[in-house]
Parts: structure tokens; C-alpha cells; sequence
């Protein structure tokens, strides 16, 4: 008996260990406002059995806040299944879902468990919800307002305990209004909205971000950790980062992985296939070294800057991170000052 009750506290131990391990791993990088803000909401949503319905830009990590989400709720030790929605074919989605029963079509060899089978007492996340059927979407909201469901080819009513999440990129508001999704699943999965900014409205979290992806390049890359100047960590911030997080963290895969110094400069950026303006190269490539096109880029850069705003050179020096002094000696060597 005391050996069974000392087994049971070692392999809840461990669990706990385990969770506590994952949740570390899947800790959400940044402290701006409205990352704050999202983290804090995480944290008063996980505890609840409440269904969330998250929104965001492609890239922006839905699949993260899912994620915290779960592991932060009492459902933690219990599966957490991922449906990508836009992935799977639509005529499969179904079997993909529900499973199926022996012989529901040809090739069904035998009975096979299906997404909310697996989920059961833990919680499915649906994500790309937006890009479902309408007639996949009918079944679906059957399930919610039901908790049970039929398998694809079977007759038995079978029943399911999960919480969902679910995620798009998609104004589904205006999906409604286009007749491309249901209005009545659309408020049965509304229950808490939780809205990713995307990485240009968090820009100031840029910094600790390429910090995250770094230690991954090095931990587990083997890589020889690089810092970046300030210039260059300054046109991070900058650039809109279409992809968001997915875009940047591949930008910092390519920086330990293309370039061979351990300080990561602004010519760097353009190597890497950064567009920092526009659709327009850094420097030229007629440039006859690279002392030139270092100097090509500067001018372009701080003219660019100065520019930006309205010739006032203390609020330029602040904004790029240089001394006030030092961007006045660039002024005059590069002709700025005309």
C-alpha cells in the first residue's frame, strides 16, 4: 500500500516536472503593452472551461496562445490536438475529425478514432477554422451544442468532454457577410476573443525576440552566439515584418547560418534578404568595395532618417541611437549638411 502511494506521488511528481518543462519552453517572449496585456488575459482565460476564439496574422503564434492556454488550464495533463483546417482536403475532413467505422468508403479496412475521439477530457484546437466548409461547419457546431458526435460511416452516437480553441486570419465578421461562414458558430466559438497583435505593433519587443531565437540557434544549433550593432538592431525594429514572429525568427536562422562574423551589422541585413527599404537595395552593386557600400548605405540610411524627421537632428540621433556629436561628423562627411 505505502509502496504504491509513494509510486503514485513520484509519477505525479514528475508530471508536474514535466509540465512545468513545457510550459518554460512554450513561454511567450515580450513585455510591450499589449503583449502584457494578451499574457495577462491568457492567464485569467486558461483556469476556465470557457471556449476561446483567437485571432491574428499569419505568423503572429495563435498556435502559442492555444498552447499557454491549455497547459496553463486544469486540462494540462490531457491531450492537446492540433487541427490545421486549411491542411486537410475537404472531403477527408470529416474522417479527420469523427473517424469512421469499417467500410464507411472504400479503402476503410477498419475502424479509425478521429480528432475529437483523441481530445477527449483535453482540448482541440482548431486552428485556420475560417477556411472550413460550410457544411464541415454544420457538423461541427452540432458537436459543440451536443458533445457527441456519429463517426463517418456509423450509426452509434458517441460521446466527447473537450474545451476548444480555435484560431483564424480570417475578419470572420465579414466571412459572415459573405455567406462563407456560419453566424451561429461564429458566436458559439466568440466566447472569449483574445486578438495577437502583430510583431509591428510589438516592435519594441524585437530585441528580446532575436535574444529567444538566438539562444535556440545556439542551444541546440551549436552555433557561436552573434550580437547585432545598434544600428542594425535599430532597422529591426523598423522594418513591418510581413510574417510576423514566423518571418523573424527565420531571418535570425539565416543570420547564424549565413553570415560568419560574430557581429551582425547592417550590410549583413540586405545579405540575408532583409528589404529594409521598400523594394529598393542598401547600396548598389556598381559599388567598387565594401568600405564603399558601407559608406553608400550610411549616407542613404541617416538621409533617410533626417528626413523622416523634418531635419530635427537631436530627435534623429535619439530615434537611430547614436550621439548627437558623432551624427554630426557623419552630417558633414557624407554632405548632409547642404
Amino acid at each position: 500500500m505505502l509502496k504504491n502511494i509513494i509510486s503514485y506521488q513520484e509519477e505525479r511528481q514528475d508530471k508536474k516536472s514535466l509540465l512545468n518543462k513545457l510550459r518554460k519552453n512554450i513561454a511567450i517572449i515580450g513585455d510591450s503593452t499589449k503583449m502584457k496585456a494578451l499574457k495577462e488575459r491568457i492567464a485569467r482565460v486558461a483556469p476556465s472551461e470557457s471556449w476561446v476564439l483567437i485571432t491574428g496574422g499569419n505568423g503572429t503564434g495563435k498556435e502559442l496562445v492555444a498552447q499557454n492556454i491549455h497547459y496553463l488550464s486544469p486540462r494540462a495533463g490531457r491531450p492537446f490536438i492540433e487541427v490545421n483546417c486549411a491542411a486537410i482536403p475537404e472531403d477527408l475532413i470529416e474522417s479527420e475529425l469523427f473517424g469512421y467505422e469499417k467500410g464507411a468508403f472504400t479503402g476503410a479496412v477498419r475502424a479509425k478514432k478521429g480528432k475529437f475521439d483523441f481530445a477527449d477530457r483535453g482540448t482541440i484546437f482548431l486552428d485556420e477554422i475560417g477556411d472550413m466548409s460550410l457544411k464541415t461547419q454544420a457538423k461541427i457546431l452540432r458537436i459543440l451544442q451536443e458533445r457527441r458526435f456519429e463517426r463517418v460511416g456509423g450509426n452509434e452516437s458517441i460521446e466527447v468532454d473537450v474545451r476548444v480553441l480555435a484560431a483564424t486570419n480570417k475578419d470572420l465578421k465579414a466571412e459572415i457577410e459573405a455567406g462563407r461562414f456560419r453566424e451561429d458558430l461564429y458566436y458559439r466559438l466568440n466566447v472569449i476573443p483574445l486578438e495577437v497583435p502583430s510583431l509591428t505593433e510589438r516592435a519594441d519587443d524585437i530585441p528580446a525576440l532575436i535574444s529567444h531565437f538566438t539562444e535556440l540557434m545556439t542551444g541546440f544549433g551549436g552555433y557561436r552566439p552573434k550580437q547585432f550593432t545598434e544600428q542594425a538592431m535599430q532597422i529591426t525594429k523598423e522594418y513591418k515584418w510581413p510574417g510576423n514572429v514566423r518571418e523573424l525568427k527565420n531571418f535570425v536562422e539565416r543570420i547564424y547560418i549565413l553570415v560568419p562574423n560574430d557581429m551582425v551589422e547592417i550590410e549583413d541585413l540586405q545579405y540575408v534578404g532583409l528589404p529594409i527599404f521598400e523594394n529598393k537595395p542598401l547600396v548598389e552593386l556598381a559599388v567598387a568595395n565594401f568600405r564603399e557600400a558601407r559608406a553608400q548605405f550610411e549616407r542613404e540610411y541617416l538621409k533617410r532618417k533626417i528626413e523622416e524627421n523634418e531635419g530635427n537632428i537631436s530627435k534623429t540621433a535619439e530615434s537611430i541611437g547614436l550621439e548627437r556629436s558623432y551624427l554630426h561628423r557623419k552630417i558633414k562627411t557624407y554632405g548632409l549638411d547642404h
